[in-house]
C-alpha cells in the first residue's frame, strides 16, 4: 500500500498521483519536496520576507535588513525632547537597571506580524505626514502591581490608535486587541511593597501637564532593545 503524503492542513499543492508502481523511497522523496514547496508557498502567502539573496522592497519602502531573522513589529508614540529627557529620567531612577533596556515609551502596539510592514509604513505615513501633533497631557500616576507608570490622556492618540487597530485588527494579539491604556512605565519587576512607596512618593509630587507627542515610530522586536525601523514625525 502507497503511504500518503503528510499533510498539515496547509496543503497548497496538488497530492502527486496515485502508481503503485512507484517505489517507497521515490515516494519519500516526493512527500519530502511537496512539504518542501509548501513551507515555501506558506511563507509566501503570510507575506514572510525574502531571504536576504532575493530582491529587496521597492525604493520608498520600509529600510529591512533581510539577514535578520523576522521578528514583531512594536509601534509607539514619540515624545518631544524635553519631556523624553524628563520620562528617561524618572525611568533611570526608578527601574530595576538590570532590566532597564529601553528608553522610556509609550507602545501603542506590541506584536505587528512582519508581513504587514509595508501596510503599516503606509498607514503611519498617512497618520502624521502633515497632521499636527495630537494634544497629550500627563494625567496622573497609577499601579502596576509591582511597579508604577504614568497615564497619558489624548483623544486624538486614542482615534489614530483605534484606526490602525481596525485596519490590522484580524492580525492584533489578544494583548493588543484589549482596551489600550496609554501609559508610560517608570518602574517595573519590582517587589509590590516597593512599588507602593514609589506610587505614594509620585503621587504625593504630581503635578498634570501638556506633553509633546512628536510622532509615531516602527521596531523590529527581537527579544532584546527595539530597533529602529523608520520615525514618522507629525508636522511641526
Amino acid at each position: 500500500m502507497r503511504r500518503g503524503v503528510p499533510h498539515d492542513g496547509h496543503q497548497l499543492l496538488p497530492q502527486p498521483p496515485d502508481a503503485a508502481r512507484v517505489g517507497a523511497a521515490r515516494d519519500g522523496d516526493l512527500a519530502r519536496e511537496t512539504v518542501r514547496l509548501d513551507a515555501a508557498q506558506r511563507r509566501k502567502r503570510d507575506g514572510i520576507l525574502p531571504p536576504a539573496h532575493q530582491p529587496r522592497g521597492r525604493a520608498g519602502q520600509p529600510d529591512r535588513d533581510l539577514s535578520a531573522p523576522l521578528a514583531p513589529i512594536i509601534v509607539s508614540a514619540l515624545f518631544g525632547a524635553k519631556d523624553q529627557a524628563f520620562l528617561d529620567a524618572e525611568r533611570r531612577a526608578h527601574f530595576p537597571p538590570e532590566r532597564n533596556q529601553l528608553a522610556a515609551h509609550l507602545t501603542l502596539f506590541h506584536h505587528i506580524p512582519p508581513g504587514a510592514l509595508d501596510e503599516l509604513h503606509r498607514r503611519l505615513g498617512d497618520e502624521t505626514r502633515g497632521v499636527p501633533a495630537p494634544a497629550a497631557r500627563l494625567a496622573g500616576v497609577f499601579s502596576l502591581g509591582r511597579g508604577v507608570a504614568y497615564r497619558i490622556d489624548s483623544p486624538e492618540l486614542a482615534a489614530i490608535r483605534t484606526r490602525l487597530a481596525d485596519a490590522f485588527h484580524g492580525l492584533l494579539t489578544p494583548q493588543d486587541q484589549a482596551a489600550w491604556r496609554a501609559h508610560v512605565t517608570v518602574q517595573n519587576k519590582v517587589e509590590p511593597a516597593v512599588a507602593r512607596a514609589l506610587l505614594v512618593q509620585m503621587q504625593a509630587r504630581f503635578l498634570a501637564r501638556p506633553v509633546a507627542v512628536a510622532g509615531l515610530a516602527a521596531y523590529w522586536y527581537r527579544g532584546g532593545p527595539w530597533e529602529l525601523i523608520r520615525r514618522y514625525p507629525f508636522a511641526a
